[in-house]
């Protein structure tokens, strides 16, 4: 279970290094719980000058976050909304602040991360991957929406722009070795050595003297992503509250999605409902 401050959360810190396993089960759904418990989380270690490097990852050696909760409702995201940030949505916030935490942040993905996890994963300093094991998709598409979540932002300065469109309009599920080469993660690893290096790296870097790493961190800023957000957000709206949207989704829930069984192959499921 969770710490008893982030019930969705484990948390523990040692010589410098906050360790987040997200929890949340049957599939670590990025759901109202889990937004409002990282963004709480991210909030208290900002503050906290003992912790130089955050090491992200999941207590469900098959999801690491599976995708934002699709019966998500506007009353349930209300407490979240009514504490945004300028110019970025409920979905949005979430990604930013973790891009600017003063802390590196690094991802430990040994499961799949789709949607908003995914953006969870991309918005991170660092990330390393399972290969074998991990998968990373923008699966928005097949719902009849684009990504909200800043994944159009991110990708685009992260692989570039023809490779971030076949990500959001492909829609596949890409493997570790595939998200390497195209830049979205910084490393695929053999499952086996994935926890030895991120920890080794984690350690390395929150050893460092003192100040190497917020005058690297200073230097090394993340861009000034305001505008394409507010595009994106603009766009995922025109599309998000269309009879069709909700139809699809609710079709896609009927036949399984966020379950076990069902985010399997989530890609299959809705391109099947397309079809």
């Amino acid at each position: 279970m969770g710490h008893a401050a982030y019930p969705t959360l484990r948390v523990s810190r040692k010589d410098g290094v906050a360790h987040v396993t997200i929890d949340n089960p049957p599939i670590n759904l990025l759901d109202v719980a889990v937004m409002t418990d990282l963004r709480r989380l991210l909030t208290a270690l900002a503050g906290d000058d003992t912790v130089r490097v955050i090491v992200w990852d999941s207590a469900d050696p098959d999801f690491f976050l599976a995708h934002v909760d699709m019966t998500a409702t506007p009353d349930a995201l209300a407490g979240l909304m009514a504490d945004l940030p300028d110019g970025v949505n409920v979905f949005q916030a979430v990604g930013e602040q973790l891009r600017r935490q003063p802390q590196v942040t690094i991802v430990k993905l040994a499961g799949k991360a789709r949607g908003g996890g995914a953006e969870f994963v991309v918005a991170a300093d660092m990330a390393f991957a399972a290969i074998g094991t991990a998968g990373l998709g923008q699966i928005e598409a097949l719902m009849g929406i684009v990504p909200g979540g800043g994944a159009t932002q991110y990708l685009t300065e992260r692989v570039g722009r023809n490779r971030a469109l076949e990500i959001v309009l492909g829609a596949d599920l890409m493997d570790a070795e595939t998200a390497e080469r195209y830049g979205w993660i910084n490393r695929a690893l053999p499952a086996d050595r994935l926890d030895a290096f991120v920890d080794r790296l984690a350690r390395n870097i929150a050893a460092l003297p003192d100040g190497v790493v917020a005058a690297a961190k200073h230097a090394v800023v993340p861009r000034d992503l305001a505008d394409g957000l507010a595009r994106e957000n603009d766009a995922w709206a025109s599309l998000m509250f269309r009879p069709a949207t909700a139809q699809l989704m609710g079709a896609g829930l009927a036949e399984g999605a966020q379950t076990r069984e069902g985010e399997q192959d989530m890609e299959g499921l809705f391109r099947d409902l397309a079809g």
